[in-house]
């Protein structure tokens, strides 16, 4: 095969990440916490093809980063809704594991702790925070009380470079590198943090790739009917 068929193709691929990525951050712009992630497009040299990607083309997709950028803070009214203002990340215990997020929509388990929409029980800075069945109040600094009486502080850390960690789902995230707490977390309390997914810029991307990935198509339906067609139709003639 020719090496523009090989471009072509590399081209297509990188754009079909690249939908996968925009349609997950617009499937999400209404999960609170949210981080969007960016890519680039890295050169895959042919030596190496089977290792970059099993196939013979030009270039790849580049690792993801997340855009740990803060979203917009909104008033919900409820006193088990809390939002992290600055660096920091909630910690949360789960089946797989200690993942992270800055989705402070809370609940009561079964059992009196704290756990986050999705289940994950809520870490304090000495363990799990269990509220039982009092009235729930989160002070600006992360003290938990219930029915009046102090019964944890959350757990607030943050990264170095919070744009290495990885999404699991939604805003739920997972950490190569060691945390370190945040001394004084500023926590507002009756709010949540949206999403820092721009729907417009979202939908504005999404037009601009599936165009490129058509251009990209028509290129390669050109190469190989009309270029490879000419060429054997004049091959036959000899």
């Amino acid at each position: 095969m020719a090496g523009g068929h090989y471009v072509a193709l590399s081209g297509m691929r990188t754009r079909l990440d690249e939908l996968d990525r925009l349609a997950n951050d617009i499937a999400n712009v209404g999960t609170a916490g949210y981080k969007a992630e960016r890519t680039g497009q890295r050169n895959a040299p042919r030596p190496v093809f089977d290792d970059a990607l099993e196939t013979a083309i030009d270039a790849s997709t580049g690792g993801r980063r997340l855009d740990a950028r803060a979203g917009a803070i909104e008033p919900t009214g409820r006193n088990m809704d809390l939002a992290i203002e600055g660096n920091g990340f909630l910690v949360v215990d789960t089946a797989a594991g200690v993942r992270y997020t800055r989705n402070g929509h809370l609940n009561r388990a079964d059992d009196g702790s704290l756990m986050t929409a999705d289940g994950a029980v809520v870490r304090g800075v000495d363990g799990p925070i269990a509220v039982g069945t009092g009235t729930v109040i989160v002070e600006n600094d992360g003290t938990v009380y219930s029915d009046g009486a102090v019964v944890g502080r959350l757990a607030v850390v943050q990264f170095a470079d919070p744009g290495a960690l990885v999404r699991e789902s939604g805003a739920l995230l997972r950490a190569e590198e060691t945390p370190t707490p945040v001394a004084a977390p500023t926590v507002r309390t009756g709010s949540l943090e949206q999403a820092n997914v721009s729907i417009v810029d979202r939908v504005a991307e999404l037009t601009s790739v599936n165009r490129s990935f058509q251009a990209l198509q028509k290129a390669v339906s050109v190469l190989m009917n009309d270029v490879d067609g000419r060429a054997i139709e004049s091959i036959g003639r000899r």
